[in-house]
């Protein structure tokens, strides 16, 4: 079993995550922590009370932590201030830290590679857009560098650029991909990639889809006979089912996470584009409403910029921003 998370001393690295959790904190919501920032100055003579709370209360529901992880956070506040824990800005930091962590370290499950399943298969999906493709190649590089054999097949057949996109990570990374002809049946395309790997000793097959709209039952349904064929020729398989989710989207990311999970069980979410203008919520709200495991986070386009996720690092990037960064010599 190869586990892909940062605290498994076997997995190579050290230094590229260390550089990731500082380019996080930089990055995350361009610096600026929409929790902390300014918070102190919403505090006449340090004092905590109902008025203060209520205006945390309004950056998170704003920073689409959602209605629900925010009711949850905000009682747990409320009852430490009736216990009268939340003297100054630092006691409520510190009480803000551990309601989020506590929500985020249900959903810190990395990814587990099973030795024996030959192969392993990770059928990813999402909508267009979100970093599908991307994500695959990045996903692939980390496999390898593990020293574990790995093919690519190209699912999406409705986009030839899909394709094209798919055979470019391949030739990056040297791992073989499947394709056919543009307009092919996706189901028929993976289980040919399926029969190639199992018939080679691959360990693990990385299977790429279409861009998915989950308003569209066709194309959802199309998403179940992909995972029903492979079922039929091995019951474990796919034996992991990654929804990649584009952070920007806020809330319509919890729309994609509910119609996907409810068509396919999805067992994994990799978030990407935290370097843009999300603000990070949106892992809260998912993390609370469904718990799924969160296997990697993406701050960037380059390999290093997708790391297995931690709640603690990331809760430390939603309260630090540009003033940690700063302390820490990274340019935001």
């Amino acid at each position: 079993m190869i586990v892909f998370g940062r605290k498994n001393k076997s997995e190579a690295g050290a230094a590229p995550r260390e550089g990731f959790v500082k380019r996080l904190r930089a990055r995350l919501n361009s610096g600026n922590s929409w929790l902390s920032y300014d918070l102190a100055n919403l505090i006449p003579g340090g004092k905590i009370d109902d008025d203060v709370l209520d205006e945390l209360e309004t950056r998170l529901v704003t920073a689409d932590v959602g209605v629900e992880a925010t009711e949850r956070i905000m009682e747990q506040l409320r009852k430490r201030l009736a216990r009268k824990e939340l003297k100054d800005v630092d006691a409520l930091m510190q009480g803000l830290k551990k309601s989020l962590t506590e929500i985020l370290s249900a959903v810190e499950r990395p990814l587990e590679i099973s030795t024996t399943a030959r192969p392993f298969v990770i059928l990813v999906v999402g909508v267009n857009g979100a970093g599908k493709t991307t994500t695959i190649g990045k996903l692939a590089k980390r496999l390898t560098d593990q020293g574990m054999s790995v093919m690519l097949a190209a699912g999406d057949t409705f986009r030839a650029a899909a394709v094209e996109q798919l055979k470019a990570w391949g030739e990056r990374n040297a791992v073989p991909v499947i394709a056919q002809q543009h307009g092919a049946d996706p189901a028929a395309v993976i289980f040919d990639a399926f029969n190639a790997a199992r018939a080679r000793g691959i360990d693990v097959l990385i299977a790429d889809t279409a861009g998915r709209l989950q308003s569209q039952q066709g194309l959802m349904d199309e998403l179940s006979k992909i995972k029903r064929v492979l079922a039929r020729h091995d019951a474990e398989a796919p034996q992991e089912v990654l929804l990649v989710l584009d952070a920007g989207l806020g809330q319509n990311a919890m729309m994609q996470a509910e119609k996907f999970h409810a068509a396919l069980t999805v067992t994994g979410i990799a978030v990407t584009k935290l370097d843009g203008t999300a603000k990070g919520g949106i892992l809260l709200a998912i993390a609370n409403r469904f718990g799924i495991p969160v296997r990697f986070i993406g701050i960037g386009e380059a390999v290093d910029d997708m790391q297995p996720f931690d709640a603690e690092d990331y809760v430390d990037a939603l309260l630090a921003g540009d003033a940690r960064a700063d302390r820490e010599g990274v340019a935001p």
